[in-house]
């Protein structure tokens, strides 16, 4: 798989130019992708689509705990954690811009038919597969509400 090789290798560059957040994030998604590629029925191949879902609920996941850390007055912990979802965000494709995503709901509305809020799962459902990694689900959840009231 290439995203792994290409995660070893920035690994290395950053073992060499001494960089441990930078570090600690790329091993925590190597360890992420090898689990995923070693786990039972994936027979040692982690799909672009499955890479991109890991990636996106890694980014997640540290931007949660920043917030908790901010909570409990911990700045410390909070910018490692903001620092580590950064490098995390890097190996995801370019986020759409608002418009964008309503260019795409909108078109993928049309191609369905739909024209009531009752057939949102129906939206929801072909949008989350062709906007995986381009738009966060919650985005894409509030768009597909917007557009169809």
């Amino acid at each position: 798989m290439e995203l792994i090789e290409q995660i070893t290798n920035d690994i290395k560059k950053a073992m060499l130019a001494k960089d441990k957040i930078r570090l600690e994030a790329l091993r925590g998604i190597k360890k992420e992708l090898l689990e995923a590629q070693t786990a039972k029925g994936n027979n040692g191949v982690v799909t672009e689509e499955a890479g991109l879902k890991i990636l996106q609920k890694m980014v997640k996941q540290r931007k949660e705990s920043a917030a908790i850390y901010i909570e409990q007055n911990r700045p410390d912990l909070a910018e490692s954690e903001t620092a580590e979802a950064d490098v995390i965000s890097e190996y995801l494709p370019k986020a759409m811009s608002d418009e964008e995503l309503t260019a795409c709901i909108k078109e993928i509305i049309a191609q369905l038919g739909v024209n009531s809020a009752k057939e949102m799962g129906k939206v929801m459902g072909v949008a989350s597969k062709q906007l995986a990694g381009k738009a966060e689900g919650r985005a894409i959840s509030e768009k597909v509400k917007q557009l169809l009231v």
